[in-house]
Parts: structure tokens; sequence; C-alpha cells
């Protein structure tokens, strides 16, 4: 016997307008922006706090908000990010728009996730996976959730895939790509959380923030690292003597796998004693550091790219694209980690990493037809997982561009309800018109041109 057939009746704990399916930034803007319009929101997460790799995967840095002239991440973002700041417990010496005001403590983090989402009315629950989606005709009905008590349906109106993988989408029916045109995925990162750093002598050693990859060579020619990665995003400072650690990559994982999660997971753990080993013995001021925590999620850094009513593509970045329909611009460059640890893959990372971004006060448009899979008339998606080629991916992934697109879902779930049309038919002027008004960045709305 291989197979099992399983049926349940089970009770419709959440009749809600909107169902936000991942509590991370994607999903935490989407809730907020909706429930503040008046929706009735239910948001569920599988950790215990809001905030996914922020918070729960210990990656203390969100990216740029900015593009060097104006804040591209407005209304949610910019809330986050003020909120982070005047927090008790934020990182000394991190003042904003100091230049360092881009590194955090993730504990200030959840404390400023549950307070944006608990006043705005939304209903939600940790600890509580989706499982599996009731579709009909393109429409999900219900969605099949296991918390500790048991299983149990939520039934929404719309329904806003935000989990950073697609998976809602997916079980849905939607098409979607994965990786390259090989199916090779970006490597993962077990991030990390480090005390007794000696910040002072390692910035002044010039070993510092961001200035650490350059000196992995002598210690990838003794044979420190089981993998010659030179690829090392490196040790940020976010307090006296603490430091995140965005160090290792887990090469082959798939984040759509629990095996392979499981094994990369398992190798993460044991890759930071190597890590360890390289800051004690090569570099300044970590002689004393010791290993406090590491992520309770392995950092994913791609999987599905859910196909939409339209894919934005490398072409749309070098043009700096401006849409009809778009939802909100951003910036970051293009960052596709590479695959596999030999000098090839890594000097291609290079030379994309250098020449695809922008100068200041460039940015590209997201239409809001990346939001709506191909299919479906009643799912939005935000968050890494867009439609979007895999070059435009490996920018817009990281956690400003997932305020922008969160954001934007929430509040074309609210014009969807109020309106009762179908997802991908939201009036985009109206839509344009109520993110202007919570302060999104829309400084081409209703133009198409290149800039």
């Amino acid at each position: 016997m291989t197979q099992l057939a399983f049926s349940r009746t089970l009770d419709i704990r959440h009749d809600v307008d909107v169902c936000v399916v991942g509590g991370g930034p994607a999903g935490v803007a989407t809730a907020v922006t909706a429930a503040r319009q008046g929706l009735r929101v239910f948001v569920l997460d599988g950790q215990g706090c809001f905030g996914g790799m922020g918070t729960a995967g210990l990656l203390p840095m969100f990216c740029q908000f900015r593009d060097g002239v104006h804040f591209v991440a407005g209304g949610i973002g910019q809330e986050v990010y003020d909120r982070i700041w005047d927090a008790d417990g934020a990182a000394p010496g991190q003042l904003r728009g100091a230049g360092n005001d881009l590194f955090f403590q993730g504990e200030v983090l959840k404390r400023v996730y549950d307070a944006l989402v608990a006043e705005s009315g939304a209903t939600f629950a940790f600890y509580t996976q989706a499982l599996a989606a009731e579709c009909r005709d393109g429409r999900v009905e219900a969605l099949v959730c296991a918390g500790k008590s048991g299983l149990f349906a939520v039934r929404a109106r719309v329904f806003v895939d935000a989990t950073g993988d697609g998976d809602l989408c997916a079980w849905a029916g939607a098409p979607f790509e994965k990786g390259d045109a090989d199916g090779n995925l970006m490597p993962g990162t077990l991030c990390s959380a480090w005390a007794s750093i000696d910040w002072e002598a390692a910035i002044a050693a010039g070993h510092g923030n961001w200035s650490q990859q350059n000196l992995l060579a002598p210690a990838i020619a003794d044979g420190v690292f089981t993998y010659p990665d030179r690829h090392l995003p490196g040790m940020l400072r976010i307090g006296r003597t603490l430091g995140g650690g965005n160090i290792g990559h887990t090469f082959g994982v798939d984040g759509t796998d629990e095996r392979s999660l499981t094994d990369a997971v398992v190798w993460g753990r044991k890759l930071l004693l190597e890590y360890q080993r390289y800051y004690k013995e090569y570099l300044t001021g970590y002689a004393q550091m010791e290993l406090a925590a590491t992520g309770a999620l392995l950092g994913i850094r791609e999987t599905r790219r859910i196909l939409g009513g339209y894919v934005l593509g490398l072409a749309d970045f070098k043009a700096r694209a401006v849409f009809p329909d778009e939802i909100g611009r951003y910036c970051y460059p293009v960052d596709i980690h590479a695959s596999k640890p030999d000098e090839e893959s890594f000097a291609k990372f290079e030379a994309e990493w250098e020449s695809l971004r922008y100068a200041p006060g460039e940015t590209y448009g997201i239409p809001y037809r990346c939001l709506t899979p191909r299919g479906l008339s009643n799912v939005l998606v935000a968050g890494r997982c867009i439609s979007a080629d895999r070059y435009v991916q490996g920018s817009v992934r990281v956690m400003p561009g997932c305020f922008i697109t969160g954001q934007a879902a929430g509040m074309a779930a609210v014009l969807a309800v109020e309106g009762n049309v179908p997802t991908p038919d939201v009036s985009v002027p109206a839509l344009q018109a109520r993110l202007a008004a919570v302060g999104a960045y829309l400084p081409n709305a209703g133009e198409s041109r290149v800039i």
C-alpha cells in the first residue's frame, strides 16, 4: 500500500474577507493594509512571530528603502522603518539616515510587527500551517490549515499568497518557474547570532561590516572550508558586542522539498563551525566571539516564481521601465548568489552585482499584473515569488520590496471585495489612488514609458 485515502469534515474556523498565508514582511504589509481599510482579515504563520527571515531567520538587515533620493518603500515600509528606530532596544549608534540604519535586532522587529498587526484589527495565529487549497473553476474556496488543536478550514473572498514559495498558488494550479534554465537554485544560508565581538578592533583593522569577503583567500588556501565558497555577505553589527551572521551557503537546497531543507539546515549548523574558526583565527576583533543562536528558519533566496499577467524581466530592469499599472517602484541591485562554489560561478555573480545596479534616483516599476496569478480569480501573490524572471526576483525579493508588493496586494484585495470583482479586474486607477493615499511611492501612476 503506497497511498492513503484521507477525508475529514472540518470546522470553518475563520470566515473572512481576506486570508493572508504567511506572516513575513509581505504578509504583514498585506494584512495591515487590508485591515486598516475595514476588512475582516486573518493571517497565519507557521513560526512563533511575524517577520520571516528578519526575525525567526535571524537575518538582521533590511536592504535599501531608498533609491538614493526617494524613500521608495513608502507606507507600511516607512512605518516599520520609523518604528524600529523609535523602539526600546534598538541597536546603539544606529540612527535614522545615518548610513548604518539597515541593520537591526530581530527581537525589536518582532515587537514592531506584533504591534502593527494587532493595532490594525487583523486576526492572526502563529504555529499554524496551511496544508491545502480547495479550488473550483479557478477560485480558491477554502484553505485547509493545521494547528495544535487539529485541522480546520478558512474561508475568504480573497486569498493572498505571502509564503515566499508560492505554495498556495501552486496548490491552486497557477503556473510557475523555478531556478535557472538548468533548474539550479540560489543557495540558502542558516543565519546566526554571535556575542562578544570587539567591533571597535574589527573596524579599526578593516574587518568590520562588509569588509570580510576579500579576506577569505588565505583561509580557503589553508583548507578551512569544506567548499571554497568565495561569497561572504558578512557579519553585521547589531549591538555593542553582538553580530548577525549572514555567513555560509547551503548549496543545492530546494526550499520546496522538506527533505532537502532538512539536509541543508543540518549542514548549515556544522558549517558555522568552519566560519567560527575563520573569524577567530584570520580576522581581528573576533577572538572571543561566541555562537549565541542559529535561525529557526533556513534562509531561502529563491524557489517558485508564480507566473502572472506580466512577467517583470531583466529588460525592464535595464530600461528603468514605467508601467501604466505599476503599484510601486524599487531599486535594489540584481543579487543572484552563485549556485555552485566555484570560481567561474562567483565571477559571474560579481559581474552581475557590479553591472546590474542603479545610480541614485533610478528605479523600476512593478506592475499590478505581477501580483495576479494566471488562472486564479480570487488570489493575489506578494513577496519574493511574484511574477518576475530570475534577474528581477534577485532584486525584489528583499524586505523593502516585500513591503511594496504586500501593501499593494492588501489594497487590491480591498478593492476586489468592495467591488465584488475578480482580482485581475481591480481598477488600476482606483488602486493607485488608494495606495498613494497611504504613502506609496507612485510618481508615474498611469504612465507607460522608458526612463
